[in-house]
């Protein structure tokens, strides 16, 4: 891990709260029973706090599991040392399983066709699979009419897969006071895994994400998934309302870059490209070298905003692929160099990926794996 001083040569970084990480393993630690396994979801970069160093903080905070999207990021896992156990939430290329059992990482079998992939693998090997129900989202995994014809050839294949797991994922249970889907979803799961292991196996069985964590107790089964909620940010509005009495989630995300030049500009100038901001008033604008290539969206263009000297200061005109203006006239003394800010905090003032989530229209799921992965991660 970098040392939290090696900003050196660096135009933009993002610095990665480890207290924050432990913190919010801990919150969740305590709405489990202590039975309960906890899986820290690292997929996607670590939803863009960095695959290997994230992996590393949360394995030592008390993880017993890692999911990731993709075999390549299970590898990479492994590479670096890691050996807690990996499961693999996304689809895995039926060339990758053998290098899947190699690395003793377990993947999802949610489709058919899986069971010739199995067929593949070299005489002796035997693959760890987490099979994968759809209880309603459709999106990955069996239907409950086809669990019996599964579970059979399941058995058939006994000698290629290990039923290691099974589980689901809800479609909408990030809304305390419209929590009926999300028991549909589990009276439909709990008949498959009833199926499952009426077929001879013992399954790992789990279902909740961050917000089923919180919300369905009754879901908590073998393990939880966490993911957003292990970033410190919450999966919706309605469960922050519900549940930030009860558990106390820190952000471990602060995104920096610089002021990169400062200029006087009169009243009536226009900025950017295709000169579509005006300025209302004599200001001071400054450049910093940041822009949609980063991950700061074009969406904020004219609305966006990024502290510096403990000021909100608006983005001005049209956000480039690599430098936006903002408007620092109301900020004290400004120089070339001073820190900006565009996830996080400085002095009073407060911008977190739900704000820039809410002026982009999009969401803070996306806000925060947008971010380019190339951008250096200083853990602290």
């Amino acid at each position: 891990m970098e040392d939290i001083q090696s900003t050196s040569g660096v135009r933009t970084w993002i610095e990665i709260d480890t207290h924050a990480i432990k913190n919010n393993v801990t919150e969740f630690k305590k709405l489990i029973a202590p039975a309960v396994k906890f899986c820290a979801v690292v997929k996607s970069n670590a939803y863009g706090h960095g695959l290997v160093d994230f992996s590393k903080v949360v394995a030592d905070a008390g993880a017993d599991w890692l999911a990731v999207d993709s075999l390549v990021e299970g590898l990479r896992l492994r590479k670096e040392g890691i050996t807690k156990p990996i499961l693999v939430l996304g689809y895995t290329l039926p060339e990758l399983i053998e290098k899947a059992f190699d690395a003793d990482i377990s993947i999802t079998l949610s489709h058919l066709e899986y069971f010739s992939y199995v067929n593949t693998l070299s005489e002796g090997k035997k693959i760890k699979a987490h099979i994968k129900i759809d209880s309603g989202m459709h999106r990955q995994g069996f239907l409950e009419g086809e669990i019996g014809g599964v579970t059979e050839l399941l058995k058939k294949h006994s000698d290629k897969i290990d039923v290691e797991g099974i589980y689901t994922h809800f479609a909408a249970a990030k809304n305390p006071a419209f929590p009926q889907t999300a028991r549909e979803q589990i009276s439909i799961f709990n008949k498959c895994v009833e199926t499952i292991k009426r077929g001879g196996f013992s399954p790992l069985v789990h279902a909740s994400a961050t917000s089923g964590t919180i919300l369905f107790p009754e879901a908590h089964y073998d393990m939880v998934r966490i993911g957003i909620g292990l970033y410190g940010l919450w999966p919706s509005i309605e469960t922050k309302a519900f549940a930030e009495q009860k558990i106390k989630l820190l952000s471990v995300m602060t995104w920096k870059t610089v002021v990169g030049e400062v200029k006087k500009l009169p009243q009536g100038e226009r900025v950017g490209y295709d000169f579509t901001e005006e300025l209302s008033r004599d200001s001071v604008v400054a450049i910093c070298p940041i822009g949609y290539w980063h991950g700061f969206p074009r969406a904020l263009s004219a609305i966006g905003r990024v502290l510096v000297g403990g000021v909100q200061c608006k983005v001005l005109g049209r956000v480039a692929m690599d430098m936006i203006i903002i408007d620092i006239t109301d900020v004290n003394d400004p120089v070339v160099g001073a820190e900006a800010v565009v996830i996080g905090g400085q002095g009073n003032e407060y911008i977190g990926a739900e704000d820039i989530a809410r002026l982009s229209d999009a969401s803070w799921y996306e806000i925060i794996t947008r971010i380019n992965p190339l951008i250096r991660k200083i853990y602290k």
